[in-house]
């Protein structure tokens, strides 16, 4: 069905561009390179505003915020009937881009002003490509045709949605290949063609819209404005190529001839010059023959037709243009249906994704059993070091036992030495300081007797570490440490080597 569709439009292309005469008019057209001339002007066309002229193309309006630039024609057209093709790129960094660029057909130049670097209120055409939503419906970039008597003005809050002769959803920013946009004015008729440029074919256009009955001024100028806001964008114009449209029969009709008689040689020659040539032809074709069957007999090998094979008819011809368009068309059905697959897994893995996300649950590996947990286990000689560290503290503790009991003895063998020395002298005691400072010494002892004996008899499982401090020297005070040692090894060594030096002067 696509197919047959096609074809019909081709048809129908084909049928008026046989009926139509296109002439290009240089007066109305620019392209790279050697854009400019060495004054800094383009031929026929006048720039100004914040329009930057290269030798490639016109930056209308740079990446910066608010800027507006124009270039219009210096003369009005001389033909009422026209199209025209405007190559440009509009490349900016962020994901929205603004405002846009218009190409204008209007009975006066522009001026500056704030309908996409043009003024407002115009009167004539305007071929709107906006890059900004301003209505906030999601529907830019969005390429639109307005017919402006004047009056009007241009609704900015609703993009001019309600102005418009029609319109296309088209993205034009960033595109590897530059956009092509066609305008043609035939008998009334508006048509607009969009080349979105994702491919290098020139001739790619896609209908934009169609609208009949739409009155433009006879002759009036061309123009390409361009325009940032908050947000920028750098507008490039790289050809602007226009073509006056003529009708076949108008210009068969401006030279006299009619098409209602037959254009044959025979109406317009008389007849004894007709014979004439009608017997010079003979005498030329029997020549022709007499040539031809000399050549078979100086080459009885090559037989005439023998190459007829080579070379391929009209009709073939045709035939497999369209085999070829059909099965271009089918490769391309058979991309995008690829392309949905792959958008469609895509969106299921997402959902997938974000249903797990949304549920707070681990997605269990296809095994059947979770992913192990990965923990670090304790090593062997971390185990014998804790071992012979409680070895080590529990003989410590013996051995503090053993002293403080000793300690302890011997406090009680002077304090009954003592006493009975006071005794016997008659009465002569310890003083009370001394005796003081005995029993808190031998309560001390009790309780660090007590402490011990606890640490002794706790059970083993349920002694704890107590933590080691690292006594490892760090590696920069390590590398330090060389680092000195080698300055004065050093340092010793040529200070030897200078006293054994001076000491050789002696001798």
């Amino acid at each position: 069905m696509l197919s047959v569709l096609a074809l019909l439009f081709s048809v129908v292309f084909l049928t008026n561009g046989a009926q139509l005469k296109p002439r290009f008019e240089y007066k109305y057209s620019f392209k790279g390179p050697h854009l400019v001339q060495s004054n800094k002007s383009i031929p026929f066309w006048d720039y100004g505003g914040d329009a930057i002229a290269g030798d490639d193309n016109i930056r209308l309006a740079p990446s910066i915020r608010s800027k507006r630039g124009w270039v219009w024609t210096n003369q009005k057209t001389n033909f009422n009937q026209w199209s025209i093709e405007c190559v440009f790129k509009v490349t900016g960094r962020g994901r929205v881009g603004a405002d846009g660029l218009a190409i204008w057909f209007t009975e006066d130049k522009g001026q500056e002003g704030p309908v996409f670097g043009n003024q407002d209120m115009w009167r004539g055409l305007g071929v709107f490509m906006d890059s900004f939503d301003n209505d906030g419906q999601h529907n830019n970039p969005y390429i639109m045709a307005m017919v402006n008597d004047g009056t009007q003005q241009y609704d900015h809050q609703s993009d001019g949605s309600q102005q418009q002769l029609g319109g296309c959803l088209r993205d034009f920013r960033n595109k590897p290949y530059p956009v092509r946009v066609k305008v043609e004015y035939y008998s009334k008729i508006l048509t607009v063609f969009v080349n979105n440029g994702l491919t290098n074919n020139k001739d790619d256009f896609e209908l934009c819209l169609r609208q009949e009955n739409v009155n433009l001024p006879e002759s009036a100028y061309f123009g390409v404005t361009a325009a940032t806001g908050g947000l920028a964008d750098d507008h490039d114009v790289l050809a602007f190529l226009t073509h006056s449209l003529h009708n076949k029969e108008d210009q068969l009709k401006n030279t006299g001839c009619s098409l209602d008689k037959e254009f044959t040689p025979a109406n317009q020659v008389p007849e004894q010059d007709r014979q004439k040539y009608e017997k010079e032809f003979d005498e030329y074709y029997k020549e022709l023959e007499t040539a031809r069957e000399s050549f078979q007999k100086q080459h009885p090998g090559k037989q005439p037709g023998e190459f007829d094979s080579m070379f391929e008819a009209q009709e073939d011809r045709e035939l497999r243009m369209i085999f070829d368009g059909q099965n271009e068309m089918h490769n391309t059905l058979k991309e995008l249906n690829r392309k949905l697959d792959e958008l469609m897994g895509r969106q299921e893995m997402v959902l997938s994704r974000v249903s797990q996300l949304t549920g707070g649950n681990v997605q269990v590996a296809q095994g059947g059993a979770a992913p192990p947990l990965t923990m670090d286990t304790i090593k062997r000689h971390e185990v014998d070091q804790v071992m012979n560290n409680q070895m080590q503290i529990m003989n410590d503790a013996r051995d503090i036992k053993q002293v403080v009991y000793d300690v302890q003895q011997r406090a009680g063998q002077i304090q009954g030495s003592m006493s009975t020395g006071g005794g016997a002298q008659g009465g002569g005691g310890i003083p009370q300081d001394i005796q003081s400072i005995i029993y808190k010494l031998q309560e001390n002892m009790n309780f660090v007797r007590s402490d011990l004996a606890n640490v002794v008899n706790r059970p083993q499982g349920q002694m704890n570490c107590p933590e080691v401090q690292s006594s490892c020297v760090s590696p920069m005070l390590f590398f330090l440490a060389i680092g000195l040692q080698l300055f004065f090894i050093v340092g010793y060594m040529v200070y030897r080597s200078n006293k054994e030096a001076q000491a050789k002067k002696f001798y």
